[in-house]
């Protein structure tokens, strides 16, 4: 019987893209999952052209999905310190039809190589990646890119 394959989470907060790309190879990462609403970002390299086009040299694959990101209200939730609120926001988003069919797209794209979910939270037990990942059904691994190799 083979063993389930992780889903690897990441934030990066704190982090480096290099740190971010190092990270993701270490653990095997095939396709990183950039599970932000808006998959832009102040900090250089984490916006999704500059950030598709460095994994994408770096021989890992790239997937936006949208319709996994937390929505406004859930984003200043965390925002707030309030992350039990987020939880609750984000489970009732994740309930619906557009939310339900991407994680059966993730699932499957899960079992069939090691992939990685994307936020910007440093701490995963603020981040709704978690509740994405433990919604997969396999083990979860959380990443730290600020972490020595």
């Amino acid at each position: 019987m083979s063993r389930a394959p992780p889903v690897f989470t990441i934030g990066y907060e704190d982090a480096t893209p290099d740190a971010l790309l190092a990270t993701l190879k270490r653990a095997g990462v095939a396709t990183l999952v950039d599970v932000r609403a808006l998959a832009n970002s102040r900090r250089p390299g984490f916006a999704k052209g500059a950030l598709s086009a460095a994994l994408t040299g770096a021989g890992i694959g790239y997937l936006h999905l949208r319709a996994l990101g937390t929505p406004a209200e859930g984003r200043a939730a965390v925002r707030s310190g309030r992350p039990e609120v987020m939880r609750r926001i984000f489970a009732a988003h994740l309930a619906g039809t557009e939310a339900q069919a991407a994680l059966a797209d993730l699932a499957d794209l899960a079992r069939h190589g090691p992939v990685c979910l994307l936020c910007l939270e440093a701490d995963p037990r603020t981040c709704h990646r978690t509740l994405v990942a433990e919604a997969v059904g396999l083990p979860v691994v959380h990443l730290d890119p600020r972490a020595p190799g």
